[in-house]
């Protein structure tokens, strides 16, 4: 039984924001100015499966770096939007361009420039550390601080409930 107060068989499309989401809040600088963001592989490893599973996957964020680009394209997303001061525009021509139902999307968010997002998808994740705003609207608050396992965290919980998640009984399962 799913932690999620949702129906997670119907989730098709999942888009996350970067910093507080897929890395920690707090993010180092450095000599030359630049943010130095730190990944989580096992969020890592939960997008490449969820990609190879031909779930949609997006990353929507305000952050304008080469880095973040360089880093989702090697797990496998296609789909990635930097330098987004409007994400709900970004999130909803993503959703029609791939041709998924609303209330058959996730966003996961954690601040206020996710905050409308988060109100236009089916299902609004949180990480445990997310503004009290953003917790307010969240469906679904993940135990875990961003950064720290939330894609992990609900792509584990999406596809479980698919009957998607690896297994040593499924082939291919755990190739990268």
């Amino acid at each position: 039984m799913s932690k999620v107060n949702y129906d997670l068989t119907q989730i098709k499309a999942i888009a996350f924001d970067v910093d507080g989401v897929l890395s920690p809040s707090t993010i180092p600088l450095g000599h030359d100015g630049v943010p130095a963001r730190m990944v989580n592989i096992k969020d890592g490893f939960a997008l490449q499966l969820a990609v190879k599973r031909s779930y949609k996957i997006a990353i929507i964020t305000g952050a304008d770096s080469s880095a973040i680009i360089t880093r989702y394209k090697a797990l496998g997303i296609n789909d990635i939007f930097t330098k987004c001061g409007q994400k709900l525009d970004v999130f909803k021509q993503w959703i029609i361009d791939n041709g998924v139902h609303q209330e058959h999307t996730a966003f996961v968010g954690d601040d206020l420039p996710d905050y409308e997002s988060m109100e236009y998808a089916g299902l609004s994740v949180a990480p445990a550390d997310a503004a009290d705003e953003i917790k307010e609207i969240a469906t679904y608050i993940s135990p875990v601080n961003g950064g720290y396992g939330v894609a992990r965290d609900i792509l584990e919980e999406i596809m479980k409930a698919q009957d998607n998640w690896a297994t040593s009984k499924k082939e291919k399962a755990f190739g990268w």
